[in-house]
């Protein structure tokens, strides 16, 4: 059977990603800071006849995501793929944000992937295979305004993802990002709460070719195929899904 770990799992893209992937014959370590979340998840993928177990875990803390890692393998079986979802922000222009923001946004959003990846690759390497998705951002791409600490730790995510994709090619592991751009979600929506918010929102609208912001569900396909056997010679790379918001030369 495979086993894939999703973080974040509990809500917006990590649900779409962690049911799309049940769908696809995964069975499905549903991880998130909030346990009730990453339970009802869980359930949902159970319901439909797909296996599942959901479970609290902190990605900021090392020690909790290798202890989730132990409980998804001893429920599930061995780790075969890994995606790396969980993330959160505000907005704030980098003058105005205190050092204390700063940190919360790094710890999660840049340690967070370090810290699961962490914990699920010495299983990878001793089996000699494995894949690795993390859910980087446009914004990591190209920059956003009032999100300059979040925009630099998912380029990190990227630089990241490319290097540790060079190191364990040969061990059998791919490593690649997707680059969501503005997406449906809770986190978008407090993210974009108030006046200045919504009218960055909106202008977001109007510049995406396709008409429409993303909805998770657009993302978790491109997800199911980085982890398919049809990916399986794509390692280091990085794929938009915007709507066209941004176009890579």
């Amino acid at each position: 059977m495979r086993v894939a770990v999703v973080t974040g799992g509990g809500r917006g893209i990590g649900r779409a990603i962690a049911l799309a992937l049940a769908r696809d014959g995964w069975a499905v370590g549903v991880l998130d800071l909030a346990a009730e979340s990453a339970s009802a998840v869980a359930q949902e993928i159970a319901s439909a006849g797909y296996q599942a177990v959901g479970l609290a875990a902190d990605v900021t803390d090392l020690p909790a995501m290798q202890k989730a890692c132990d409980a998804v393998e001893r429920d599930l079986g061995p780790i075969g793929a890994l995606v790396n979802n969980a993330g959160w922000d505000t907005l704030a222009r980098f003058a105005d944000g205190p050092p204390e923001l700063w940190d919360r946004v790094i710890n999660v959003n840049l340690k967070g992937p370090l810290n699961a990846t962490y914990a699920v690759l010495p299983r990878m390497l001793e089996r000699g295979a494995g894949r690795i998705v993390s859910i980087s951002s446009d914004a990591g791409r190209v920059g956003s305004s009032g999100e300059a600490v979040y925009s630099g730790c998912k380029a990190g995510v990227i630089g990241f993802s490319k290097a540790l994709a060079r190191e364990v090619a040969r061990r059998g592991i791919t490593v690649n990002c997707v680059c969501p751009g503005p997406t449906e979600t809770a986190l978008l929506e407090s993210v974009m709460a108030g006046e200045q918010g919504q009218k960055v929102l909106a202008g977001m609208r109007r510049a995406v070719p396709l008409g429409r912001l993303g909805r998770p569900e657009d993302i978790a396909p491109a997800v199911v195929y980085l982890l398919s056997d049809g990916a399986a010679y794509v390692t280091g790379q990085v794929l938009s899904v915007s709507g066209g918001l941004t176009m890579q030369g």
